[in-house]
């Protein structure tokens, strides 16, 4: 179970426990008074106060109190995590038809926490939660019978549960019944109505769905391109936190793209980013310190940038970084410190950095003169994709020997094999 779905769970003894109270046959006697306490010291986080008001009630058959005991040790909330005794507890909830417990005790069996794991028994559990309208319940099996897990895979009938949550603003299955609609899984295909389901979606605070509705409209997939829409759904996601988010939003301003250019703007975004530690905000912070963009240029500013994104193992940082020791730009020259920086770039395939490092192979500085591993670099430089090295490998292989032209092939065919993504 993700932790969002389990702070889900943890938020709902609370209010099925107030629901409780509001039957007919509960309010009124004597349980309702030490029922409420128990609800109120959980939403509190008073556990081992709630723990003493519930179980008495828990024994004598209350069924919203036997969830909430459930709950408590299946979380380890004021009682050490049992698994077992929390599965016992959902059981006695859930025949008596709680759907909360019956959708808890579906996922247990399914995880085979506490109990041997059996996916028949859990989507048996599943069912009569989601036949009761639970929305949890119905999203996972919206997902089961999309993904085929427990059951044969079925996109009409995981688009039909994905519905029945959806229409119960479970923002999850909004999402991925927009997704359905968006391509045609388990019906028609239909994109204005993928468009509304990620909305509500999103308006619910489903960042996935911020971030899809900034893409779409900045690109024009699917609607009109409406950068003003984009930077309305990214900031939604980036309000929370959501580094992707924070990253378009950088690029949305420092491109220029719908919006006036606006460096600064830009830099804001970056910056919130690089606090979250985003190696590429930290990336594009380090550029624009190198370039002035939107601040002042500052080489020291952009090597120190590069060097957290390196260390992250960003390789277009490795690669600048190994090009600022290189030049000696806003730090001492180094030569070793060039090559070491750009063999971690170019062992991630990073073009550039292999053709650095042919470079320093053919003039011998911070490794030794080697003009066969200078073609291999050439040669490799030249399969990721960089123009210059093709040119340079065929000039520099009339240089050398016919066998060594044939060693730096068969180093670069091995270094290739050992590297491969």
């Amino acid at each position: 179970m993700t932790s969002k779905r389990r702070k889900g769970l943890f938020s709902m003894l609370g209010a099925a426990l107030a629901a409780c109270l509001m039957a007919a046959d509960l309010a009124g006697t004597a349980l309702a008074g030490p029922l409420e306490d128990g609800a109120s010291a959980y939403g509190r986080g008073e556990y081992e106060s709630a723990m003493r008001l519930l179980r008495p009630l828990a024994e004598q058959g209350v069924a919203m109190a036997q969830h909430g005991i459930g709950l408590m040790y299946d979380n380890g909330q004021g009682v050490p995590r049992n698994p077992a005794e929390a599965a016992k507890w959902y059981r006695l909830a859930a025949e008596q038809g709680v759907d909360a417990a019956q959708y808890a005790l579906g996922v247990i069996y399914f995880n085979g926490k506490g109990v041997p794991q059996d996916g028949l028994e859990a989507l048996k559990w599943f069912r009569k939660a989601a036949d009761q309208g639970n929305a949890s319940a119905q999203f996972t099996l919206g997902h089961m019978y999309n993904t085929g897990q427990g059951v044969p895979q079925d996109f009409a009938e995981a688009r039909r549960w994905f519905r029945r949550a959806a229409d119960r603003n479970y923002a999850q299955a909004q999402l991925f019944l927009g997704s359905m609609y968006a391509v045609g899984r388990g019906g028609p295909k239909d994109y204005a109505a993928a468009v509304g389901w990620w909305r509500r979606a999103a308006a619910l605070g489903d960042v996935q769905a911020q971030l899809l509705l900034g893409f779409i409209y900045a690109n024009g997939e699917g609607v009109a391109q409406d950068f003003a829409e984009a930077v309305n759904w990214y900031g939604m996601a980036a309000e929370q936190g959501d580094t992707g988010a924070l990253l378009y939003l950088g690029d949305i301003y420092s491109g220029g793209h719908g919006v006036r250019r606006d460096y600064a703007e830009a830099m804001k975004w970056y910056e919130k980013g690089a606090a979250r530690g985003d190696a590429q905000a930290q990336y594009n912070i380090a550029f624009m310190f190198a370039n002035g963009r939107g601040v002042q240029q500052d080489d020291s500013e952009a090597v120190k940038w590069y060097r957290k994104a390196a260390e992250q193992g960003l390789a277009g940082a490795q690669s600048n970084l190994g090009n600022m020791y290189s030049t000696g730009r806003g730090i001492r020259q180094d030569y070793e410190e060039a090559v070491k920086w750009w063999t971690r770039a170019a062992e991630q395939g990073n073009a550039q950095a292999q053709r650095n490092l042919a470079l320093v192979h053919v003039k011998g500085r911070g490794v030794p003169r080697d003009p066969v591993l200078a073609h291999m670099w050439f040669n490799l430089a030249a399969s990721s994709g960089n123009p210059d090295a093709v040119a340079a490998r065929d000039i520099f292989a009339r240089m050398l020997t016919a066998e060594e032209v044939e060693r730096a092939n068969q180093l670069a065919h091995q270094w290739a094999e050992n590297h491969k993504q």
